[in-house]
């Protein structure tokens, strides 16, 4: 049955840029560890808070500081203030911030929904009431065949008062322009700036956090590779490789807690069934790993339940996609506080008998540790097989389903305060159903981590049945 529906009336549309005189007009390059971003959609994040005043109290006391923290936070983030320019070929795209002209777009909404029932619990929610909490931005992506310059702009939040109950914080960006390390930067910088009550933005540099750095002359980059990624990009057209959430009636969001001890247990039971050669390899059994394996062969159980599995072949390889951040560990050159994209990939085979047979989780958490592993020897960008990673991935994933992890519980995002008090909720909302989920560190349960999975409404009770079971045995 499908949810009550709930409308979002807009109360206000403001634009808000870095502080006057305080970013002078810049351009600002990519390397190819930015440009294989644009097969990405935008990324949609939601953070909740309590909030029980009327819509008035919060417009009139709580935006104007909120604008101002904003504004002092773009002056050091002001790429998000920016547009992503893509010039015809063969010129390589670049973000473009026009001082006096450019802003992010911020607009004030007010919802009739439930703020309770989307916040508390773990209950399945519509995903098109999440989807009208946070803005639209448009999506542009390099032409082999356009002979003009097209922009559009990378950031823009919403607000949205759920009148005496809460608010939530929607912010969208364009990937193109920084990972979840960047963005979970600017939000803590903007929610310290906030809850400073002069809005001071030097409180940045003298809280835990640092200013980002936001030159990208220390990525070592090639221009072979630059360019054969943008080839690439420009085969593939308006497909892509990541496709946004379904917006319709017929979606839920459902968030799965592993609790602290049910990782524990799962890691437990990986590492006793060790051989003394993956013991010698000092393969990391982390929380992480066992998480995404346990998703992973649960996700590929419930695609089978739905769709049938692939004509009892066991020799039919799935994949798992992750992404490592390369900060100080693969190119330890690059500072944590590197303002950009630092990723890399790793794409973990497993054949169907394998993942499907009765230690599926363990086989399939000793291979994401190994992939892991293998990262930390890469050193060097040519290292990171940038240049081969989208043909390698689409040619994958037309064989059988791809299941990716979007967020990391690494970016702590229940330490966002802006003065509120904790989030009571973060939600992902731009990932695609069944073959991507979310991961965040739990709120109530130290240790114990949030999984995010879109569903089909109807589908529910397969879900249950196999997450459940596997839950219990955890």
């Amino acid at each position: 049955m499908a949810a009550q529906p709930s409308t979002v009336k807009v109360i206000d549309q403001i634009q808000v840029a870095p502080p006057q005189g305080s970013v002078s007009t810049t351009i600002v390059s990519l390397t190819s560890l930015d440009v294989i971003w644009f097969v990405c959609c935008p990324v949609q994040r939601i953070f909740f808070y309590e909030f029980p005043h009327p819509t008035l109290h919060f417009t009139q006391t709580l935006l104007p500081h909120l604008k101002q923290s904003l504004s002092q936070t773009l002056r050091h983030f002001f790429p998000f203030a920016g547009n992503l320019t893509c010039p015809p070929p063969p010129h390589v795209p670049y973000i473009l911030f026009n001082e006096g002209r450019d802003a992010v777009k911020v607009v004030v909404t007010e919802s009739d929904a439930d703020f309770n029932h989307l916040v508390v619990g773990n209950h399945a929610r519509d995903v098109k009431t999440l989807q009208s909490l946070v803005p639209k931005l448009p999506f542009i992506r390099p032409s082999s065949s356009s002979n003009t310059t097209h922009a559009a702009p990378v950031m823009a939040v919403q607000f949205t008062v759920f009148a005496n109950s809460g608010i939530s914080v929607g912010v969208t960006s364009n990937h193109v322009v920084g990972d979840g390390r960047s963005i979970n930067h600017f939000m803590k910088s903007w929610a310290s700036i906030h809850k400073s009550p002069q809005g001071d933005h030097d409180l940045i540099t003298t809280s835990s956090l640092s200013l980002p750095y936001c030159s990208k002359d220390i990525i070592e980059d090639s221009d072979g590779i630059l360019s054969n990624i943008l080839k690439d990009i420009q085969s593939i057209g308006d497909s892509g490789l990541s496709g946004e959430a379904p917006d319709d009636d017929d979606h839920v969001l459902i968030t799965l807690v592993l609790k602290r001890a049910e990782i524990e247990k799962l890691k437990h039971c990986v590492k006793t069934t060790q051989s003394k050669n993956e013991l010698d390899q000092q393969i990391h059994i982390s929380s992480f790993a066992v998480t995404c394996a346990f998703t992973w062969v649960n996700l590929m159980k419930l695609h089978e339940q739905i769709n049938g599995s692939p004509d009892d072949d066991d020799d039919v390889v799935y994949h798992f996609l992750a992404l490592v951040d390369c900060r100080e560990r693969v190119l330890s050159e690059i500072p944590a506080n590197y303002f950009g994209n630092c990723l890399t990939y790793i794409l973990v085979p497993a054949k169907r008998s394998e993942l499907m047979g009765e230690s599926g989780i363990v086989f399939a958490a000793k291979a994401i540790g190994r992939k892991i592993n293998e990262v930390g020897k890469l050193g060097a960008m040519e290292g990171l097989h940038l240049e081969n990673a989208i043909p390698r991935i689409m040619e994958v994933s037309k064989r059988s389903p791809v299941v990716s992890v979007a967020s990391s519980p690494k970016f702590q995002v229940y330490k966002t305060d802006f003065g509120w008090g904790r989030p009571k909720k973060f939600d992902l909302v731009h990932i695609a159903a069944y073959t991507c989920f979310s991961l965040a560190e739990s709120r109530d349960d130290d240790g114990g981590l949030d999984i995010g999975i879109i569903v089909e409404r109807d589908k529910m009770d397969i879900f249950n049945a196999i997450f459940e079971q596997q839950l219990n045995m955890a």
